[in-house]
């Protein structure tokens, strides 16, 4: 069953950025035919180059990557925390989309606004056109505990921003 979202402006933004590690959210790109997914739990909100925007943050290796390089827009969806959606994402988190279809083994069915796919079941959906991307280099770091802690295997994330041109909700 697919479900009727309602667009919205970002003045009345419903989503609380700082709660993407605490509630479940996916990042979606693609085309029709050739979509991938995959859970954040990194990510943001706010306004650069006089633009509202959304960034993300994703490891070298993800297949989603390759999904982000070649595509102009991409959508993170955001689910009410609840056990039976959690089991689904776990299972989203843990399994490569090179590997099998995971959106489809999940039961998770993929809409589009406008060309950009995004996930029917979530609450809300943040859809963003690429304006940037940015490889997080540890020769950066002012705080070298961060590589230690984080980048233990040396996979890199790389920072997506992408101008928020369409918010919606169910």
């Amino acid at each position: 069953m697919l479900h009727s979202f309602q667009t919205y402006t970002n003045d009345i933004l419903t989503i609380n950025p700082f709660k993407i590690n605490e509630e479940p959210a996916l990042l979606t790109c693609g085309e029709e035919g050739h979509v991938n997914t995959m859970t954040i739990s990194w990510g943001g909100m706010g306004v650069i180059w006089n633009k509202d925007v959304g960034f993300v943050f994703v490891r070298g290796s993800r297949y989603t990557k390759e999904f982000l390089d070649k595509y102009d827009t991409f959508s993170v969806t955001h689910f009410a925390p609840d056990k039976a959606t959690g089991l689904m994402l776990k299972y989203i988190g843990s399994i490569s989309g090179r590997n099998e279809d995971k959106i489809n083994n999940a039961k998770f069915h993929v809409s589009y606004h406008n060309g950009t796919p995004y996930i029917d079941e979530g609450r809300d959906i943040v859809i963003m056109k690429k304006l940037s991307v940015t490889k997080i280099n540890p020769e950066d770091f002012i705080d070298p505990t961060i590589d230690e802690r984080f980048y233990g295997d040396k996979d890199y994330h790389y920072m997506y921003i992408g101008e928020v041109i369409q918010l919606m909700s169910r």
